[in-house]
């Protein structure tokens, strides 16, 4: 079976989906793995790493496709690219699948077999192959570093013979993995940290990191079973705008990790809120690429208010930090080829018993997924 690595096209990616060490346990398992030339070298690997792991290294990219029986990558392939894709291959990678249904008809149409890596469900058994929340885990860490970089002041207090300074305020929305790591990362760095977040489940583990817990009372809310936050009513959004109003203005960083997976995220932080922050402070809003937490962020960019507050909608956190990044995204793709293959055949294969079968999307000229079939309304 060939297992197949391209080069990420979109501006500025530097990660890879696979980094040499998993090609070696690849090669272990009895796969060939080819990588398009020149794919690592933003994550920090050389097409030589890939040779001494056993790599090939191809440099025709439509063969690359037209040869693999596996392809993984990170960003979601172009409906070309899925033309170049041998029948029955298997395509691993982000996909955001209930935003893309042209995509998706053309996976069923070209017989792929789609896997979705925002559809691993999250399980215990499956954290190892869990990319979203490896990568929201760096995320947290690089919107603290972001935020700092923008930030007129230095975070932790500091008693000198000129004065003390006193420790900055942070202020983290959302505390799913990206938050907690947030949280972590600030409070290491030395500001006061509170967080909030609609499931008051986690204020235990947000005061187990040191940071306060800020209580608005919403009346009921919850979460999903796979540990998602429940979308909130207009009324109970409209509360939590107000009963965060203050702690927003008192705070020099405010982070926002707010998303609902498959929707628009919500709209927390209104203009008011940031007029009310002091000039010189910074909003970083993770969701800003689909559609944003904050009123007034504009996706892949920094902007300043009128007021002199910086909003940070950059996005692509986990890019900041692509060696780590690919390594750790690279586990997670290691381990869900490992979990599918099959040591008689030497090849990857879907095993539709196996409970984690849920992130393939489309298989055998049909969208398998029920989710996916429901949202978009296709007939069983």
């Amino acid at each position: 079976m060939l297992i197949a690595v391209p080069t990420e096209v979109a501006p500025g990616e530097r990660r890879v989906a696979l980094i040499p060490d998993s090609i070696k346990k690849l090669c272990h398992l009895g796969a060939e793995v080819s990588i398009e030339t020149g794919a690592g070298v933003g994550a920090g690997f050389s097409d030589a790493d890939y040779v001494d792991a056993g790599a090939n290294i191809a440099t025709d990219r439509q063969s690359l496709f037209s040869s693999a029986d596996v392809i993984a990558r990170i960003h979601k392939p172009s409906i070309t690219d899925i033309q170049m894709y041998k029948k029955g291959a298997i395509s691993i990678s982000w996909l955001d699948p209930f935003n893309e249904k042209d995509l998706i008809q053309a996976m069923q149409d070209c017989h792929i077999s789609a896997i979705s890596m925002e559809m691993v469900p999250r399980t215990t058994r499956s954290q190892k192959m869990d990319a979203l929340s490896s990568q929201a885990n760096l995320a947290g860490y690089v919107m603290v570093s972001k935020a700092m970089d923008k930030l007129d002041r230095i975070l932790p207090m500091m008693m000198t013979p000129a004065g003390t300074l006193k420790p900055a305020k942070v202020f983290i929305i959302g505390a799913g993995v990206a938050g907690l790591q947030a949280i972590a990362t600030a409070k290491r760095l030395g500001a006061k940290v509170t967080a909030f977040d609609t499931r008051s489940v986690v204020a235990e583990q947000v005061r187990s990191l040191g940071a306060k817990f800020l209580n608005i009372d919403l009346g009921e809310t919850g979460q999903t079973n796979d540990g998602y936050a429940v979308q909130l009513s207009p009324e109970q959004l409209q509360k939590q705008k107000d009963g965060q109003k203050a702690e927003i203005a008192d705070s020099s960083i405010v982070i926002t990790t707010a998303q609902l997976f498959g929707r628009k995220p919500p709209l927390i932080i209104s203009a008011d809120a940031v007029a009310a922050m002091k000039s010189g402070s910074v909003i970083v809003d993770m969701a800003a690429e689909s559609g944003g937490n904050v009123e007034g962020s504009v996706a892949g960019e920094n902007i300043v208010t009128a007021n002199g507050v910086t909003i940070i909608g950059t996005g692509n956190w986990a890019n900041e930090v692509p060696r780590d990044a690919s390594q750790m995204y690279s586990a997670n793709v290691f381990n869900l080829i490992d979990e599918f293959w099959n040591t008689d055949t030497k090849s990857m294969t879907l095993n539709f018993e196996n409970d984690l079968i849920g992130c393939v999307i489309t298989h055998d000229a049909k969208v398998v997924n029920s989710a996916i079939r429901k949202h978009y309304a296709l007939e069983d």
